[in-house]
């Protein structure tokens, strides 16, 4: 259906320029400091998700979940799962997402591609991808905008090599995946 709409008939606004990377990125930076100063830490997403799986979870299995150690800490003395000021974050990041894409008339539903994978093994690669990013954010305790972002705000070691790490891996693999971009 997304594909469909995407070679709609309809005629299009013209869209706006995307923004400065350079104004973006300071952009960023400014949001990741008022974090610090307004919340007393910075900014990720992967404590949202767990949050909002231990959710989820208790509402099909609320023993269970509450005798869990790693999802039961959620409801620990009395505490609700969106207690933690992330789980806003995250709303307010796709909130923010959908404003950006409707005021710069650049919202609309469709899946990328390229000549050589067709949308379904595009949604099926990004949900494997999804699934690895996940297991990877909870096994590490944090995820790639915890880590990037807010370690390397506070120039912490560990978190520097991650971005290293993170970066030289997709350069690796860039090179057997970019035919099917090209």
């Amino acid at each position: 259906m997304a594909h469909a709409i995407a070679h709609d008939a309809r005629p299009e606004s013209p869209e706006r320029p995307h923004w400065n990377p350079y104004v973006a990125g300071f952009a960023l930076g400014v949001v990741l400091l008022a974090t610090f100063l307004v919340m007393g830490r910075g900014l990720g997403a992967s404590g949202a998700m767990a949050r909002a799986t231990a959710r989820a979870v208790e509402t099909v299995a609320p023993t269970w979940v509450h005798e869990n150690g790693a999802l039961g800490s959620y409801f620990a003395n009395g505490a609700r799962w969106w207690d933690d000021w992330l789980v806003f974050e995250v709303v307010g990041v796709a909130l923010g997402g959908l404003a950006a894409g409707l005021t710069s008339r650049r919202f609309r539903l469709k899946v990328e591609g390229g000549p050589r994978i067709k949308p379904t093994s595009r949604l099926a690669f990004a949900f494997a991808g999804g699934l690895i990013s996940g297991f990877g954010a909870r096994l590490a305790l944090g995820c790639t905008s915890g880590q990037a972002l807010t370690g390397g705000a506070t120039l912490a070691l560990g978190s520097w090599a991650f971005m290293f790490a993170v970066f030289g891996g997709a350069y690796g693999v860039a090179y057997f995946v970019r035919r099917l971009w090209t």
